[in-house]
């Protein structure tokens, strides 16, 4: 009987622990959500999540693969962006959590100050209506341009109402901005594929986004996954004293936790 009970005792044992050290697949981009999801991974460990971190080099395919079921989460967008994507593609994602806010940054290997621009300069901005957006607003905020009030956060360069210099907007993908710096007079990159290129936003940037923006980035999973035990043993994790005080030290400010 003793023995019987024992083997029953260590089942239970045995599938608690399953339960426990559940593995999950997520989706992040290179920089600094990689580097920050390395640091989660040892804390969630301790929780009894194990995260098998994957990279992708675009915006897209992390919430297609989410939504597909090759992912368990993803972490690299901000919630404009997560929403567009939801209105655009019906994908059945949410958001269950912030993580960080990386200001955008003005970068050029031709000037060394916005006021250097000259009429008909062309500025390249990320493809994306969200991030496109995002650096139109940028752009505004340092006087270059006005744009339609009523447009909000979805601002397209067919939004700019006053232009006095003239600029011309090169929409290119986000990931390709860095590399296009040598063909173009500024572009304005978001701080993941700077950082990725070796640009540091508080050092090379020419002008930056103000640190009081509505992008901040999301821990996003599926709808049907969002009341999930490991749900919250993931945003625990990655919101914990530890994970904000490596970022703090790592990014010296052009990285900021948002929780």
């Amino acid at each position: 009987m003793k023995r019987i009970l024992l083997a029953a005792a260590l089942s239970v044992l045995a599938g608690a622990s399953g339960a426990l050290a559940e593995t999950l697949k997520v989706g992040v981009t290179p920089g600094e959500h990689a580097q920050i999801m390395e640091q989660v991974k040892g804390i969630a460990a301790e929780k009894g999540l194990d995260l098998d971190v994957i990279e992708f080099s675009d915006y897209v395919v992390p919430n297609q693969a989410l939504n597909d079921g090759e992912l368990n989460v993803n972490s690299f967008q901000h919630q404009p962006y997560l929403d567009n994507q939801v209105a655009d593609r019906g994908f059945k994602i949410v958001s269950v959590g912030t993580t960080i806010t990386t200001p955008m940054g003005v970068y050029s290997s031709k000037i060394k100050s916005l006021d250097e621009l000259k009429d008909g300069a062309t500025v390249a901005i990320p493809n994306d209506p969200t991030n496109g957006g995002r650096a139109l607003l940028v752009l505004a905020s340092k006087g270059l341009i006005k744009v339609k009030p009523e447009a909000g956060l979805k601002v397209t360069p067919a939004d700019v109402i006053e232009n006095p210099k003239k600029l011309e907007f090169a929409e290119l993908e986000a990931a390709q901005l860095p590399r296009a710096l040598a063909d173009v007079d500024a572009a304005v990159i978001n701080t993941n594929y700077a950082s990725q290129a070796g640009l540091n936003p508080k050092k090379d940037a020419i002008a930056i986004e103000s640190e009081k923006s509505p992008y901040a980035n999301v821990i996003a999973v599926r709808a049907e996954d969002k009341d999930k035990p490991w749900v919250k043993t993931f945003v625990e994790s990655y919101q914990s004293p530890e994970v904000k005080a490596f970022i703090l030290e790592k990014f010296n400010g052009s990285v900021i936790p948002s929780w």
